[in-house]
């Protein structure tokens, strides 16, 4: 069978610039990058920039995107979890 190639479009020759920016003296943290450190998911998320940068294809690197999306979706569970008991407390506190 015939691999139908026509599904992806053509990867760039160029590829991606995927590399992990390091934080100079004096500048300020990138909000994206401190809320990726605050999720507790930042080891997964340098992960996935890491292969991206490697294999400049996101489809070699689809282990690594699960296991960011994973965590992040965790992260957010606790979260809600956490509004909802403080609603509820506020609610019984009033």
């Amino acid at each position: 069978m015939e691999k139908d190639c026509r599904r992806f479009p053509k990867m760039s020759t160029q590829g991606h610039t995927w590399a992990r920016q390091v934080k100079k003296e004096g500048e300020e943290e990138d909000p994206l990058d401190l809320l990726i450190s605050r999720s507790g998911c930042a080891a997964s998320h340098y992960a996935v920039q890491e292969c991206m940068a490697q294999h400049q294809d996101w489809r070699q690197c689809q282990p690594q995107v699960q296991a960011f999306k994973d965590c992040m979706s965790e992260q957010q569970a606790r979260r809600r979890e956490e509004l909802q008991r403080r609603k509820e407390q506020d609610s019984t506190h009033s």
